[in-house]
């Protein structure tokens, strides 16, 4: 399992753990701390590469931030740097990659632009092919004065690419192809939500094709059928994460579905919960089925480990991660084993054994 931080306190960069899927015991087994403010990160596909972001406004004297890009070693776990590359964007916030571990997407907030970078045949990241920048704002003037990307990633069938826009209250889509070998974005018609909603982060269903948008902003969940074949998105239902009547400032931070693809959580940020509802197959849309405390201040993230076993809850303001198993009919959780003392925690991404792909 790997930790990533805000490195501006006591943290000291990536946090590295041992995990148990029998038991669900972490074990820390080491720190890498060659990025300042790794904030977010993300996994090739096969598990042998962790690409992290450096959230921070100035690189090596220019504006903007910068990826970098790490091996991990098949037997200990352990990251070894490989390169870092400047996002020309301020304050890299989303990361993702195809399928193929060959393109690297990232989001920079604070310049409501995304940057595509070919990856290296060993997982270094070569120079950035192109920057896609987004234009308007939204209704709330405090957070919404200008775009802000906070999520980009390919859809399942990678056909398009959606790059979701707290600032503009929309999910531009691209369409992603390659052409001679080089990847070749145009854009589609855009999906746009509610006034001031301020969407987040999204997430796809692993079996159907049904995709969720999380709104930071109004702490809902926005339900959609995704057709494939023109990149469109029809809504079907939008939902509070909330309990219902509950006063009070929140922000929505992350939003994961199970392996079994029966349940979706989302981490409320004020209330301090992980909101569950149970998914209906048919129709996609969503049933409310409770409100767990994580246990700490402000949730950032929390990441479900690959067996569907565990859910491990970052609460950022308070330094700690909660562990917690995931009851497989109901898909409630009840904490287990021994909270994490990490300072800054914002990111949780539990991987498997490392394949050959």
């Amino acid at each position: 399992m790997y930790v990533g931080t805000y490195t501006h306190g006591k943290s000291k960069g990536i946090y590295i753990f041992d995990f148990d899927a029998i038991s669900g015991k972490l074990e820390l087994k080491g720190v890498s701390s060659e990025l300042e403010n790794p904030s977010y990160l993300c996994v090739s596909k096969n598990s042998k590469y962790l690409y992290a972001v450096m959230e921070v406004g100035e690189f090596q004297g220019e504006a903007g931030g910068a990826v970098g890009a790490y091996s991990i070693d098949s037997r200990t776990g352990l990251l070894k740097l490989i390169n870092i590359q400047p996002t020309k964007g301020k304050d890299p916030c989303h990361l993702s990659t195809d399928s193929t571990g060959k393109y690297l997407f990232a989001a920079n907030y604070s310049e409501g632009t995304f940057s595509v970078y070919p990856i290296g045949r060993d997982g270094q990241i070569d120079t950035i092919s192109f920057i896609i920048r987004h234009m308007g704002s939204g209704p709330n003037k405090a957070r919404q004065e200008e775009p802000h990307v906070h999520y980009v990633a390919l859809t399942p069938d990678e056909k398009y690419l959606c790059a979701v826009d707290l600032g503009i209250d929309k999910i531009n889509i691209y369409s992603f192809t390659l052409k001679d070998g080089c990847p070749a974005i145009e854009e589609n018609l855009p999906v746009t939500v509610k006034p001031g909603s301020g969407p987040r982060h999204m997430v796809f269903h692993p079996n159907s094709g049904f995709a969720y948008l999380l709104t930071e902003l109004s702490s809902e969940v926005i339900a959609f059928e995704y057709n494939c074949h023109i990149g469109a998105f029809n809504q079907i239902q939008c939902i509070t994460t909330l309990p219902a009547g509950l006063k009070g400032t929140n922000y929505c931070a992350a939003i994961h579905i199970s392996p079994c693809g029966k349940f979706l959580y989302s981490s409320n940020r004020g209330h301090d919960s992980i909101a569950l509802f149970r998914i209906i197959q048919a129709s996609g849309r969503l049933e409310p089925v409770s409100h767990i405390p994580t246990r700490g201040s402000f949730p950032r993230d929390f990441a479900i480990d690959p067996t569907g076993r565990f859910l491990f809850a970052a609460n950022q303001d308070s330094d700690t991660i909660i562990p917690f198993a995931i009851m497989p009919d109901s898909g409630l959780l009840e904490q287990t084993g021994d909270i994490m003392e990490i300072p800054d925690p914002v990111c949780i991404k539990v991987i498997g054994p490392a394949s050959e792909k």
